[in-house]
């Protein structure tokens, strides 16, 4: 399994990780690490891949049923089902956060103290309607002491959006908007780091991928229609792991 890995200075106990489409049980289309249940795949394929990723964690990830909204939960079921939200926040050392994407932007943050994480799913209609402000609100923590990481994500130059998305967005975040012939070029990771400097949160890293042009590591719903999702995931090591 191949795995990117974030680039920021993150507490030694804070782990988190996103995956890449290699080395899984998928094929055709969802060749070959595909973690989303939702998307066609063979269901007993997408068993085997999320087995695999649980190796490489210290429990089973709490999946979320995401919505492309702002909800927010702060608790992990031992049961295993999916939470209906957007935005995960734990501080319990061993539970792991996740949020699956093949385009969109998966956000992951922790504290400068290394004792909570939270992960984000933010498609340009979460982040429209607010779901960085939620998971930061619920973190409960000063946005100082707040770092995150942007995770793989379609490029600024291929995500075209009709005027009806840029009319979504805040005025300060319209600049993140290019006028390309009769639509507009997004930069998710440029309305990200907008919002989370407007928050008060300055140590922000990542954000340099492209799941559309970088075919050979992650899969693309823009690109590709019917594809897989990569997971990214965070949590805290138990100490005495």
């Amino acid at each position: 399994m191949q795995l990117v890995k974030p680039d920021w200075p993150a507490p030694a106990n804070v782990r988190a990780f996103t995956t890449t489409r290699a080395g899984g049980f998928s094929k055709d289309t969802w060749s070959s690490m595909n973690l989303g249940p939702r998307c066609g795949d063979d269901p007993l394929a997408v068993h085997r891949n999320r087995e695999k990723l649980v190796l490489r964690l210290p429990a089973a990830p709490q999946w979320l049923r995401q919505v492309h909204g702002t909800q927010v939960v702060t608790h992990c079921l031992a049961s295993g089902e999916e939470l209906e939200a957007d935005g995960l926040v734990t501080s319990s050392p061993g539970q792991v956060c996740a949020v699956l994407t093949a385009d969109c932007l998966p956000v992951l943050l922790c504290n400068r103290s290394g004792n909570r994480v939270a992960a984000a799913h933010a498609g340009w209609r979460g982040l429209s309607q607010g779901v960085l402000q939620a998971t930061v609100r619920q973190m409960k923590e000063a946005p100082a002491d707040i770092m995150a990481w942007l995770g793989p994500a379609i490029g600024p130059g291929f995500y075209a959006v009709g005027e009806d998305v840029r009319q979504a967005f805040a005025q300060e975040q319209k600049g993140c908007f290019k006028k390309d012939g009769e639509t507009w070029l997004l930069d998710l990771y440029g309305v990200a780091r907008r919002i989370l400097t407007q928050l008060g949160i300055t140590a922000v890293y990542g954000g340099h991928f492209c799941t559309f042009s970088d075919r050979e590591r992650f899969f693309s719903y823009r690109r590709d229609g019917v594809t897989g999702r990569m997971a990214s995931v965070i949590w805290l090591e138990s100490p005495n792991e």
